[in-house]
Order: C-alpha cells, then structure tokens, then sequence
C-alpha cells in the first residue's frame, strides 16, 4: 500500500499534466469536498432546535401541513 506522501506525489505529478477535462473533474471532486465540510460545520444549537420543534410537532403542539397545503400557500402567497 502506498503511503499518503506517495500518494500526494503521484497526484501532483498527474496533475502537473493534466488536459483540462481531467482538471474540470479534480476541480467538482474539490467543490463537493468543502461543500461537505460547510455541511458538517452546521451548529449545535441548530439541531437542538430542530429537536424542540419535532417533539412540539409529536405532542401536536404546533401546526403540520400536507405537502399539498404547502404548495396551495406557496403559491398564493407568491401571487
């Protein structure tokens, strides 16, 4: 198996002469990858609210729509 520092050698190397497609596809590899990072970064205090708003939702103490009823409000209100 090869270590890290082969490995981080032989990319550089192959991207030293890489077409632009080979280039444009390292390039998405990349945009995804600290895409994920963004997504990981999301605080805690978020979650812990999402959590008191489902168990609001299971104790029925707020209001739940259909997915109809979203799109029915959604469009008026965009009228």
């Amino acid at each position: 198996m090869e270590s890290t520092i082969d490995i981080r050698k032989k990319i550089h190397e192959f991207i030293d002469r890489a077409d632009e497609r080979v280039l444009c596809i390292f390039n998405e590899i990349i945009t995804t990858e600290e895409a994920d990072e963004i997504d990981h970064n999301i605080p805690k205090f978020f979650y812990e609210e999402l959590d008191k708003r489902r168990e609001r939702h299971i104790n029925g103490e707020s209001k739940s729509y259909t997915w109809e009823e979203v799109k029915t409000r959604a469009r008026a209100a965009s009228k």
